[in-house]
């Protein structure tokens, strides 16, 4: 198969070209090589002249070539030839399945996008999940709030004058949480918490020039296929959400009501900190995803998978397929116990009840504690209220959740120790059982020593490790894609 772009694509049957003949065509101030007998065509496009033939004889095919490209030259029909001085910026690639060239289909499409594109992918999501981790502490530390202007190209710079230090502290005692809960802070120990929150959002800063120079320069060089560009602008609008919501949920805190109101505490809205954590969430799995799919996609075209027939049918199996919706389903009900712990930190909501698997006196809390009037505002309607904004209840619903997690997941570990899986999701599997261990471990364990914060961030490290684990094991189970090229 021979393509060349938009202006001629033609199929031909070569034979070499007997060593004798070879050397008939050769002369003395040609430089070697190597030569063909071109036998027959089975069809040619010229699009610019609409003219097509087929099982035409070798002189109409040189003929029209040289028409087209005024750069061949070759015997007569039957004769040994050979097409020289072909400008090759004419032609397309070639479809090929090796590492070093583009796999593309008929018209020229890339179907595959590049390895590089799922190491950038991989390596973003990699900044996320450190993101995130160091948006915790942020948040455990109580430094989210230090910074009190939303500036995304000034506010990169650190303060480096004792003017500059001084004027950023005076604009954070304009706020309630100066007079509320750094009372009387020091100037030195604001320069503590403001460095986290910068270097919070100088990594998510970092992380927008990481994700969006390099996309732009995947897509002009043709290294991403259309459904990868579509992918790619979806995630990169979810980065700009992102960080407006980032800042969105910095203000909730900043509010001068929080000041006014004598059993308010100043903090951000536990709703837009879970949304701000959820779109973390997803930027990493989506991110998650598309990496591992090209490499997938990558080792099946290069033919680097053994027996992908075999893999592709195992992995269509009833049993299999049936196995791999309710890991699915895990995977959402991983995802929404770890926005239900954004709702406790949000809320402080682990610094009551320090004890497991009790709450007080019992199993839960008295019933007027977990539905009390209290949060409803004086409106019999707005009950529900209790399950957003209620402390106790609130961490009651993480506790269900976590331990239903828990027992969905040993379920499934359990089922798919005696199910034929592949081996990579075998390994995946009993990493998840693993992490999942370790995030009870890890949460009872913040619980009842009072929320360190070591033992905080190790849960919230681990709840993405344990969603990343879940996401993996789905992964392994899809069907292989089909290729077209």
């Amino acid at each position: 198969m021979l393509s060349t772009g938009r202006f001629i694509r033609a199929s031909i049957s070569l034979s070499r070209v007997p060593p004798t003949s070879r050397l008939m065509c050769l002369s003395a101030t040609q430089r070697y090589v190597p030569r063909y007998r071109m036998d027959s065509i089975s069809s040619i496009y010229l699009p610019k002249s609409g003219l097509r033939t087929a099982s035409q004889p070798l002189l109409v095919l040189v003929a029209r070539l040289n028409m087209s490209m005024a750069t061949g030259r070759a015997a007569d029909a039957g004769q040994a030839g050979i097409l020289k001085r072909v400008h090759l910026s004419m032609f397309r690639r070639p479809v090929s399945t090796t590492a070093s060239e583009p796999v593309v289909n008929g018209h020229g499409r890339r179907t595959v996008d590049a390895p590089i594109v799922g190491y950038w992918t991989l390596f973003c999501a990699s900044m996320v999940f450190g993101i995130i981790v160091w948006g915790g502490l942020t948040r455990l530390t109580e430094s989210g709030l230090s910074i009190v202007e939303w500036a995304p190209i000034t506010g990169a710079k650190l303060p480096t004058s004792d003017a500059a230090w001084e004027a950023e502290f005076e604009k954070y005692k304009q706020f309630p949480e100066y007079h509320k809960v750094h009372i009387g802070i020091t100037l030195d120990d604001f320069k503590k918490i403001y460095f986290m929150e910068w270097f919070h959002r100088n990594i998510g800063r970092l992380f927008g020039v990481v994700y969006l120079v390099p996309a732009a320069y995947f897509v002009s060089k043709g290294l991403v296929s259309r459904a990868g560009i579509a992918k790619i602008g979806g995630l990169g609008l979810l980065l700009l959400g992102q960080g407006a919501m980032g800042w969105y949920m910095v203000a909730s805190g900043l509010e001068k009501e929080l000041g006014e109101r004598p059993d308010a505490v100043p903090r951000v809205s536990q709703y837009r900190l879970t949304s701000h954590l959820s779109l973390a969430y997803l930027l990493y799995a989506g991110l998650s995803l598309y990496g591992w799919n090209v490499f997938r996609a990558n080792r099946l075209a290069n033919k680097k998978i053994a027996n992908p027939e075999a893999l592709r049918a195992l992995l269509q199996k009833p049993a299999i397929v049936s196995y791999r919706r309710k890991i699915t389903a895990a995977t959402l009900l991983v995802g929404t116990t770890c926005l239900s712990g954004a709702m406790v930190a949000g809320l402080d909501a682990g610094l009551i009840y320090n004890e497991f698997p009790a709450m007080g006196l019992g199993i839960t809390p008295p019933l007027s504690e977990l539905w009390s009037q209290h949060f409803a505002r004086g409106d019999p309607s707005a009950m529900w209220r209790n399950l957003t904004e209620n402390p106790a209840t609130v961490q009651l619903g993480h506790r269900i959740l976590a331990m239903t997690t828990f027992f969905t997941l040993s379920a499934l570990w359990w089922q798919g120790r005696k199910l034929p899986l592949p081996r990579a999701a075998r390994v995946t599997l009993h990493a998840m059982y693993g992490l999942a261990w370790m995030q009870v471990a890890l949460g009872i364990s913040t619980l009842v020593n009072f929320v360190p914060i070591a033992y905080a961030s190790a849960h919230q490290a681990n709840s993405v490790l344990l969603l990343a684990s879940a996401l993996g094991l789905y992964h392994t189970l899809r069907p292989l894609p089909r290729i077209m090229l």
